[in-house]
């Protein structure tokens, strides 16, 4: 049988470049080389395309790669292959830019579509459409900057222009701390703040807006993190549920990827009732947003209520050897490399 020529495309112009590239070369170690010609695809920061060699026996990846070639027509090149394989993370590569680019070429890709893609990704208005679909989660606040003050949206969408302190005066109103600070567009907890007190709220509140305009401000559950992977396009199913005991106060940037204290428990001590109910409303998520091939979906148990709320939809979860949504399929008896041949077979 003639193999697939599959294209992974990893990198990227987000802040998660160096992740993504983590997760790519993880992807094309675990992959069949008897069924696909592999062709690795590196994006660096700037936005170029390269066409790396021997990834494997590279010792760095990232804007070190060596062995790269610099792919001069994107398109064509594209063009060339059978099916592609994105392992890109925040903007540019998980919001439905990229995405957009396959369905104009008509290239089969696995994951998300334009749509579930750029609402997935976008905080903000995944929370519309998991309140449309009756989904328990906790109370937020949703505003945008604009020219150094801010714009404060209610809930029917009316709009008032705000300085920092009177847009905060709002917030501590409706909100209680610990509250959640967010850029909407951002991934791997990058630019996010658990604040306590009305000065880290401002400090918070400006620091989100250097990453995105629109910033999502959520009221803090003390509880569990868990996590549910899903897998499918229209026949779903989901994994185990695994839980998050974060180092840090919260499961930061620094304590996903550099605090070795951080640590998964897969699957996590609940009861099956809960699973179940955890398991069916990841896929009730998953197709809230129109998902497609994968995701993982985040959840909070809350301590005194035992309620479950959702946290976020991440459509291109990692796949680095410590990412959770390849080890919660693991678990259940779908091994990492079975996992990347599932998805290619939903791709196309």
């Amino acid at each position: 049988m003639e193999k697939l020529k599959l294209g992974v495309i990893f990198g990227g112009m987000s802040t998660e470049n160096e992740v993504s590239c983590v997760s790519g070369v993880s992807v094309i170690k675990h992959l069949n080389k008897e069924k696909y010609n592999i062709y690795s695809i590196y994006i660096d920061k700037n936005g170029e395309w390269f066409n790396v060699n021997n990834l494997e026996e590279n010792e760095v990846v990232g804007e070190e790669l060596k062995d790269k070639i610099h792919i001069d027509n994107v398109i064509e090149f594209l063009k060339s292959l059978d099916v592609v394989f994105p392992v890109l993370h925040g903007l540019y590569g998980e919001d439905g830019t990229i995405q957009g680019l396959f369905e104009l070429l008509k290239i089969p890709y696995v994951g998300c579509g334009v749509l579930a893609s750029s609402v997935g990704m976008d905080k903000v208005y995944s929370k519309i459409a998991f309140d449309k679909a009756g989904i328990s989660q906790t109370k937020y606040v949703y505003l945008r900057s604009f020219d150094e003050k801010y714009i404060y949206i209610d809930e029917e969408f009316n709009e008032t222009i705000l300085d920092l302190e009177d847009i905060s005066d709002i917030i501590i109103n409706k909100l209680k701390f610990p509250m959640f600070v967010k850029p909407s567009n951002s991934g791997s907890s990058v630019g996010i703040s658990k604040v306590n007190s009305k000065d880290e709220l401002r400090e918070a509140i400006v620091e989100a807006s250097m990453f995105d305009r629109k910033i999502l401000i959520e009221e803090g559950i003390i509880g569990r993190e868990v996590e549910c992977a899903v897998l499918g396009n229209e026949e779903v199913i989901s994994s185990c549920v695994g839980e998050i005991k974060a180092a840090d106060e919260f499961y930061s940037y620094d304590a996903k990827y550099n605090n070795q204290e951080s640590k998964v428990l897969i699957p996590t001590n609940i009861s099956d009732e809960k699973s179940n109910e955890i398991r069916e409303l990841a896929i009730k998520a998953f197709k809230a947003i129109d998902g497609k091939g994968l995701s993982r979906v985040d959840f909070f148990i809350e301590n005194d209520t035992d309620k479950v709320f959702i946290n976020e939809i991440n459509t291109l979860p990692g796949f680095t050897s410590i990412s959770m949504y390849p080890k919660l399929f693991d678990y259940v008896g779908i091994g990492y490399s079975e996992l990347l041949d599932k998805l290619i077979e939903l791709a196309l």
